[in-house]
């Protein structure tokens, strides 16, 4: 199995040119033997409580079969004694085993792990006593290394260098099982993707956020600038890692029960494990997440357990928890202008408009037909919102005319985009009515929406990436046209919308600087180069480019059964 479930870019000039590789110093090792210590006493708990269920029901089945036996009469005291023999029998030790318990004990495994009664040993943890190895900030000062620093190291260090003129594009994956997060750089001139690193993941990642701010980095000014991730997953945690290093252990810092170590490393008391909502950390997967642009420290988050939660990432700590919606919440974004202002998307079958300076207010709310896939707000006219359903249909609202009741809510217009579920729609943020939208029926169709007319069909597209998970377009004004897809099939293909003969008609007019497509073939698209041959295979038989002026698409978008005005 292989797939992608998500994908985000990272905007040009906030990656760092040459990415420097984790060092493992005494800090770090301190931070990593905390965050490790934590999840083992975990999982110790959990098998204590295990154990301690299954003796519990193993002296409740004894208890029935003895009560069961003095009800049989005359033989139960005959079998209630063989029976009391048997235990005793099982109890008793042979001298073989005494003579092993006799030999275990010399080395005192029991405590093995404590520290000296004086206090000045150092107990083993899981990576031993490495604190007391030496390490040399560079290979020229350590006397045991004679293959010092050589023209290849320097090729290696220029391998990974990354330009000003590319751009980062991050990708959740799930391969054999295995989670991690490929990071990809972006060379639109060459018309090449790569892997640069990649960094493993505990859970299914579910959805992706970049910060533009540092987390719990040391010797970085916290209100500074940064190249950073959040992570959500099937875990209730959320992880938030440094882009620009690499061959990292452990996240930066972890949002939630598991990330509750203290700054001076000492563990707190660990929380009993709940699946009951609380108002500190998500007892669920996470299924979205929103970094507000206007105060850099704030990030949204919104989970399977109902909840939304508001984190400070200069403390890592919940902020404020929200709890309007009565089933999981599956997006969320922030307003662009009202920057306290958080739109939501619920399997409740609502969408909500919440100010999260008043969390006991009720918020605004529209109602659709079916369950919220995926909410936006339209980048180029804050009065207005979209939401994405199951069953393929986008609603376009205006925020100025909604209520409380979800039951009176009025469209500004409704489209029948795909027969199956929207699961991922896009906005273009640099060319206004530029909308993409893929599903779960394997096609991509972008769309050209005007004031006047509303939404029209441009082009359908079958990239062979399997059902489509994820439709982003670039956040730059260079690579407007580029929308990266993703899906079920575990491959990116980066499609330029620009060489594309209809968008280009739709578009055009909107974008002056609209670059030359000579010599170029229709529809451009950029892959991994492992990628090319399955590709390929899997465009064989294409009817080739489905048009805006197919009869079929024009009818389904602008009929009155796929698009109400109101």
């Amino acid at each position: 199995m292989s797939m992608i479930t998500t994908t985000a870019w990272v905007p040009r000039g906030f990656a760092a040119p040459f990415p420097t590789k984790s060092k493992f110093d005494e800090a770090e090792f301190q931070r990593i033997a905390n965050l490790a210590k934590l999840k083992l006493e975990g999982a110790k708990e959990d098998l204590e409580e295990a154990e301690a269920a299954e003796a519990a029901e193993g002296d409740r089945m004894e208890d029935d079969a003895e009560e069961s036996a003095k009800e049989n009469g005359a033989g139960a005291g005959v079998d209630g004694g063989a029976g009391s023999k048997k235990k005793k029998e099982k109890k008793t030790k042979t001298a073989e085993e005494i003579a092993i318990d006799e030999e275990l004990k010399e080395y005192d495994f029991e405590h093995y792990d404590d520290s000296d009664e004086d206090g000045e040993g150092q107990p083993l943890a899981m990576f031993g006593n490495i604190k007391s190895l030496a390490y040399y900030e560079s290979n020229d000062d350590d006397p045991y290394i004679t293959l010092k620093d050589d023209p290849e190291m320097e090729e290696e260090r220029e391998d990974l260098q990354i330009l000003a003129t590319d751009n980062l594009l991050l990708a959740a994956k799930v391969e054999d099982e295995l989670a991690h997060l490929e990071v990809y750089v972006y060379e639109d001139e060459a018309d090449n993707m790569y892997v640069h690193h990649d960094i493993m993941l505990p859970a299914i990642p579910l959805c992706l956020e970049w910060l533009d701010i540092p987390v719990n980095k040391e010797g970085v000014d916290k209100n500074g600038v940064g190249n950073f991730v959040a992570i959500g997953t099937m875990d209730p945690d959320i992880e938030i890692w440094d882009l620009d290093t690499i061959d990292c252990m452990y996240p930066n810092a972890i949002l939630g029960a598991g990330g509750d170590v203290e700054a001076e490393g000492k563990k707190k008391k660990k929380k009993k494990k709940s699946k009951k909502a609380n108002d500190e950390y998500h007892v669920d997967a996470v299924l979205s997440l929103a970094a507000n642009r206007k105060h850099r420290n704030l990030l949204a988050s919104a989970s399977a357990d109902k909840t939304i939660k508001l984190w400070d990432l200069h403390t890592t700590k919940c902020a404020k928890s929200y709890t309007y919606h009565t089933d999981k919440v599956c997006s969320i974004a922030w307003h662009q202008v009202e920057s306290t202002v958080l739109l939501s998307g619920s399997y409740d079958r609502t969408a909500a408009v919440a100010d999260m300076r008043a969390p006991g207010e009720q918020p605004l709310r529209v109602g659709v037909e079916s369950d919220v896939e995926t909410v936006r707000w339209d980048p180029h006219d804050p009065n207005f919102f979209y939401v994405s359903t199951e069953r393929g249909i986008i609603h376009h609202f205006d925020a100025r005319t909604i209520g409380r009741d979800p039951a009176a809510s009025k469209t500004v217009w409704k489209l029948q985009a795909h027969d199956e579920s929207v699961s991922c729609f896009d906005l273009n943020p640099i060319i206004p009515g530029f909308m993409a939208t893929g599903s779960t029926d394997r096609t991509v169709k972008i769309w050209n929406i005007t004031p006047d007319n509303g939404p029209s069909l441009v082009v359908s597209r079958d990239f062979g990436v399997g059902k489509v998970f994820s439709t982003t377009f670039a956040p730059d004004k260079e690579v407007a046209f580029r929308l990266a897809v993703a899906g079920s099939k575990g491959v990116v293909t980066i499609w330029d919308t620009s060489t594309n003969a209809g968008v280009r008609k739709a578009f055009a007019h909107r974008q002056a600087d609209l670059p030359s497509v000579e010599g170029k073939e229709e529809d451009r698209l950029v892959g991994l180069a492992e990628d090319e041959d399955e590709e390929e295979s899997s465009d064989e038989g294409e009817d080739g480019v489905e048009g805006s002026d197919s009869s079929e698409d024009e009818e389904g978008a602008r009929s009155g059964d796929a698009m109400d005005e109101d």
